[in-house]
């Protein structure tokens, strides 16, 4: 048992992060992180993920990349989140605003 348990702490130290954006229907970015995109996705489209995305119509997904540790994932969210909708659309059109960002959070660890 103890074994088990040691293996699944090892796990959070190995398993890669996600940050992604949803699109609703009327345009919103939703942000969020996980270990899997696709089965986050799912998840969301059948009304099983963020309650903040539950009625919201035809979902996209609109960006995801891979970031690392949790840690650094979860810092990544929160900036994002803090963006204008101008911003999170440079970041989703691919202007280099996102690997930027990553970048500085890296540094200032």
């Amino acid at each position: 048992m103890l074994r088990c348990v040691h293996l699944n702490i090892l796990n959070l130290f190995t398993v890669s992060w996600f940050l992604y954006l949803v699109r609703t229907a009327d345009n919103t970015l939703y942000t969020g992180i996980t270990t899997d995109v696709e089965r986050r996705f799912v998840e969301h489209q059948t009304g099983k993920g963020a309650k903040a995305l539950r009625g919201k119509g035809e979902l996209r997904l609109a960006f995801s990349a891979h970031v690392g540790d949790r840690s650094l994932a979860l810092r990544l969210e929160y900036r994002i989140k803090q963006l204008t909708k101008r911003q999170k659309e440079r970041l989703v059109a691919g202007d280099g605003s996102f690997e930027a960002l990553r970048e500085s959070l890296i540094k200032s660890d």
